[in-house]
């Protein structure tokens, strides 16, 4: 079970950094746009509604890359107090009444919207239209992998009701956390402190331990 778990989470993040290039592209078209419209005089109708698709598609195909690292935004003042049985109970109940609902609707609804789109050869409004079904198609792809990621997560949250534990996950690039880091070179709040042009001196290396 914890491989079949652990081979979603793979794909989850593959999509996710995948998907994440897009901001290259992004970057480049509005960097061009500018300098087109602007030093050029030659502006491109297509290029905004391009920008908002490959933005949408970078967006949604987050979601699944999120919640295979526990990135989404949770309001949790009490639950990390809660012991992981507590916790994972709340998330089982919390998925089964939205989350589950509410992706099977939003992957449901995206491929009818994709079908209809598709049917007409639905375009952008504008004097160079850019095709819009394949936008559409990513509502319900992005909505599928975020559903299988989800049920990854469910059965995680029966596990450590179970186990007493959290299973392990893939990791992936995190922020930096300082009292981390200081665990990890085995230094204190003592071995930094601010000098009197208000920088920061660290103790020599032999006071500060060794990795």
């Amino acid at each position: 079970m914890q491989k079949l778990l652990l081979a979603i989470d793979r794909l989850s993040t593959w999509l996710g950094q995948l998907f994440a290039w897009l901001i290259v592209s992004l970057t480049v078209m509005i960097s061009w746009e500018v300098f087109s419209r602007y030093v050029l005089a030659q502006p491109h109708g297509w290029m905004l509604d391009a920008q908002i698709m490959q933005y949408g598609v970078m967006f949604m195909m987050a979601g699944a890359y999120t919640l295979a690292k526990n990135g989404h935004v949770r309001g949790d003042v009490l639950y990390g107090f809660f012991r992981p049985r507590t916790q994972a109970t709340l998330d089982l109940i919390l998925y089964i009444i939205f989350f589950l609902p509410g992706v099977v609707a939003l992957t449901w609804a995206g491929w009818i919207y994709f079908g209809e789109s598709l049917a007409i050869r639905e375009q952008t409004f504008n004097a160079d239209p850019l095709p819009v079904y394949p936008f559409k198609f990513f509502i319900s792809f992005a909505g599928a992998i975020l559903l299988l990621q989800g049920f990854v997560e469910i059965a995680r949250c029966v596990i450590c009701i179970r186990d007493g534990e959290w299973p392990s996950r893939i990791q992936d690039v995190e922020e930096v956390d300082v009292e981390k880091l200081k665990a990890m070179v085995h230094a204190d709040d003592a071995t930094v402190n601010p000098d009197e042009r208000g920088g920061i001196v660290a103790a020599p290396p032999a006071e500060r331990g060794s990795l």
